[in-house]
């Protein structure tokens, strides 16, 4: 699986001249429609497998749609002028902003999703479970479905039953700083009683740096009184969202990406997904950071996990705090045989742009962390809309600061990802050479990831243990591991020093030539000491550049495969 996360707000904006701050009517905003047969095959040919439409569903929003019903949300409480795609209005509805003519944003979605589908991807969008919004309205639910809290028992903080949490006998306290509005703003919002805000805040007086936009959602349990779990039988929150999944299901969704997955019990999670799974092969994937829990989470169905606190922040780390390349594999190690469930990625909508002088600055210089987090195991990879284009989210949009992300929560436009776009053409005409080197670059290397055995199919070595400081190796930057499978074999050497080149003698063990099933030549290993004439000459090939290289098999243990390595370069030799 090669992942593309499609943020359809920003993937389409061609917007050259945004404001700071500026509504959807000064900022524009892209729409399914731009998600076009071209930027389809465009995507294809880059080597997509899967597409992740994310913010699809309406979420809270200062823009307002009064010919539809919908409101504009309280300033006190909507993050940015576009709002947080991860603060649900509706579980039901499709987010008007994304469709050329809102009133038929239900049928412009399905449309969509018959485009990607014609052109043989499958489609993933956002599961949201933990929490919605505050001023959550649901217009489009279906008839006999009940409204989230329309029947709670509000003079209770918790009840099994009820779908959220309360403070009884207290107000919602906002907090001021939280406010999108000027100074002159008399705006105000009131809720009576409180509830419990969407990261675990059980007061009416969440901070600024809580999830004051959003709710928690109650799975019965009660997190006040040591997390008890009441589920002799099945509480009511369950069957409202499992109705959820099958709704978007029907209407033609492959999967999941499951928001904050590892908030709502493990218990639901086997229910639902088996009773999903009754009528829709659903693929699940779960962000998820606490690695204590993943073999729950895989046991409760879900078939991937997000390998955040492992692999992307060891890779960051070195990247930014100077820890050392061997420690990736304490990383494998940890997983206790889970790495091909683990999706991999290196940007996404909650991460520092590669390219950002946040985090190195240089997209080129990112890619060692890249091909680390391609072509390591065979679970899946993702890469983020504008990523392939050197994208690096340069200054602050308005709600979002300047931190190197692009925002999710204001009318923003990704520049870079633009002149990929080259006015509805998408064959990024527009390009620099350095962007399109990049792109290229990108193509050449997913595309690798699905043709190749080893990669898809293959198993994995890690070489570190073999190749110490004390040798003609340097782990402090230089990390190597093999992928092989059948007649196919791979080294893969990457080095994240980024500015000086690393020479090394990779060494290549006896049982590892064993497991590749390469043979050394019995009659010249014992001379190889001995004699240079007796050594039997190999050629391995740099898959990136075509290039030679020659080693002897009867001396990769003891002496190894001799080259030099770039600066934040990186070399797939085929043996």
């Amino acid at each position: 699986m090669n992942i593309y996360q499609l943020f359809v707000r920003t993937f389409g904006n061609k917007n050259i001249n945004p404001l700071f701050d500026g509504d959807k009517s000064q900022n524009a905003c892209g729409t399914f429609a731009n998600i076009n047969d071209k930027a389809l095959e465009a995507l294809r040919s880059l080597g997509i497998t899967h597409i992740w439409l994310t913010g699809v569903i309406r979420h809270s929003s200062m823009t307002a749609y009064p010919d539809l019903g919908i409101k504009a949300t309280n300033p006190l409480i909507t993050k940015g002028k576009a709002g947080s795609p991860y603060s649900i209005m509706d579980y039901y509805d499709i987010d008007p902003d994304l469709a050329v003519n809102p009133q038929n944003r239900m049928e412009e979605f399905e449309e969509t999703l018959r485009r990607i589908h014609d052109k043989g991807f499958k489609v993933i969008i956002d599961f949201i479970p933990n929490h919605l919004a505050r001023e959550y309205k649901s217009l489009c639910k279906p008839y006999d479905v009940e409204e989230f809290g329309e029947y709670d028992n509000k003079n209770l903080s918790f009840d099994k039953d009820n779908n959220f949490y309360y403070c009884p006998g207290q107000e919602f306290g906002v907090n001021e700083t939280t406010s999108q509005q000027d100074n002159e703003s008399t705006s105000t919002y009131y809720e009576f009683p409180a509830k419990a805000s969407g990261n675990d805040v059980f007061s009416p007086n969440p901070s600024v740096n809580d999830w004051y936009d959003a709710v928690k959602l109650n799975y019965g349990v009660d997190y006040q009184n040591n997390h008890a779990k009441h589920f002799d039988t099945i509480p009511n929150t369950w069957y409202k969202m499992l109705n959820i999944l099958r709704y978007w299901c029907e209407k033609g969704v492959d999967g999941f990406r499951v928001d904050m997955a590892e908030m709502v019990p493990v218990e639901f999670w086997r229910w639902s997904i088996n009773e999903l799974r009754e009528t829709h092969d659903a693929i699940m994937i779960a962000e998820i950071y606490q690695p204590h829990l993943y073999k729950d989470y895989v046991g409760a169905g879900f078939d991937y996990l997000y390998d955040k606190v492992g692999l992307y922040n060891t890779l960051e780390n070195i990247y930014r705090y100077g820890q050392r390349a061997e420690t990736i594999t304490n990383v494998w190690n940890s997983l206790q045989g889970l790495g091909d469930v683990m999706l991999r990625f290196m940007e996404n909508h909650d991460e520092v742009r590669l390219a950002s002088r946040h985090f190195v600055g240089d997209a080129f210089k990112a890619m060692p962390a890249v091909v680390m987090s391609m072509l390591m195991n065979r679970g899946p990879f993702m890469i983020y809309n504008g990523q392939e284009s050197g994208e690096d989210a340069d200054g602050a949009v308005g709600f979002s600061g300047d931190d190197g992300r692009t925002s999710i929560f204001d009318y923003a436009v990704m520049p870079r990802h633009q002149k990929w776009m080259s006015d509805g053409k998408f064959d990024g005409s527009d390009f620099s050479d350095e962007q399109r080197k990049l792109y290229e670059l990108y193509k050449k290397l997913l595309n690798f990831r699905l043709t190749n055995d080893a990669i898809n199919k293959g198993a994995f070595y890690d070489l570190m243990w073999v190749n110490p400081w004390y040798s003609n190796f340097d782990p402090q930057y230089v990390y190597a591991f093999l992928r092989y499978h059948n007649e196919e074999r791979l080294l893969i050497v990457v080095n994240f020093n980024l500015n000086e080149s690393r020479y090394c003698e990779v060494k290549i063990p006896q049982d590892a030539l064993e497991y590749m099933r390469l043979q050394v030549n019995e009659s010249t290993s014992q001379q190889v000491n001995k004699s240079e004439s007796a050594s039997e000459l190999n050629y391995a090939t740099d898959v990136m550049t075509g290039d030679k290289i020659e080693y002897n098999l009867n001396e990769v243990s003891s002496r190894g495969i001799a080259m030099s390595v770039d600066a934040a370069g990186f070399k797939i030799i085929k043996l």
